[in-house]
């Protein structure tokens, strides 16, 4: 008498193999590898790479990180480095789209962004040189009710989303993490996100603490005459450059 079931006659009839546990897990093991080997790739970890040197480098983005937590304190310095994160990842989206590429061959918007954006870091400059030379006590943050999160959030975006350069940045950064399947623009944008959020909100964590914020106190003039030279030269930059 056969012992095997109807299920399993008919498989072997018709030549059909029924998925053991053992196949399953290793199927599931070899798709995590691959997710793995996404994640870590050379062209992404080169990616990722570049992308901490240039979030980690002092720039005018760290730079009003450092000066919003010396004035404001910690949640508005967050709030800020949120918005330099949203700015950047939005960046980073029109550049795996590949919408950036017709925005640079698009000379009008370019120029738009460039004047937009100099003059926006002009602006600052002006501010930090004011700053600068005014007598403020900053051991103690500066809230007033007029200024909410959500000005600092929008100041954080803006910053960076008036950089036009930012968009050949994303261009290369996206293109060294090319891949045939595609699958790495997800991988490279969520990684660079998490990058983002630690240097940003790092900078924002210790530059609001009390000891950071006396040593800004007694080297408020210099650092803030830094910062002004800093944005003024990359407003002027922006504005004569032929990006």
């Amino acid at each position: 008498m056969d012992a095997t079931g109807p299920a399993k006659r008919r498989a072997i009839v018709y030549g059909v193999r029924r998925p053991s546990f053992g196949n399953l897990r290793t199927s599931a093991i070899l798709r995590f590898q691959m997710t793995g080997n996404t994640l870590f790739s050379a062209n992404l970890l080169l990616a990722y790479a570049t992308y901490l040197v240039g979030t980690a480098s002092p720039g005018p983005s760290n730079l009003a990180i450092i000066s919003t937590a010396a004035h404001y304190g910690r949640k508005a310095a967050l709030a800020f480095s949120l918005g330099v994160i949203s700015g950047s990842m939005f960046w980073a989206t029109v550049a795996a789209r590949g919408v950036s590429a017709a925005l640079v061959a698009w000379s009008q918007f370019i120029i738009a962004v460039k004047i937009f954006g100099g003059l926006y870091l002009l602006w600052l400059a002006f501010k930090s040189g004011r700053t600068a030379l005014s007598h403020v006590d900053v051991t103690t943050p500066n809230t007033p009710q007029t200024r909410s999160l959500k000005h600092f959030y929008a100041r954080g975006a803006l910053l960076h989303l008036t950089n036009p350069k930012a968009i050949l940045v994303w261009i290369s950064i996206v293109a060294l993490s090319a891949s045939r399947s595609g699958s790495a623009q997800g991988a490279v944008i969520s990684g660079c996100a998490v990058i983002g959020c630690i240097v940003f909100s790092g900078y924002a964590m210790l530059f609001s603490t009390d000891s950071a914020r006396r040593m800004y106190s007694r080297m408020r003039r210099t650092m803030e005459g830094c910062l002004a030279i800093v944005f003024g030269v990359a407003g002027i930059r922006l504005l004569t450059s032929r990006v």
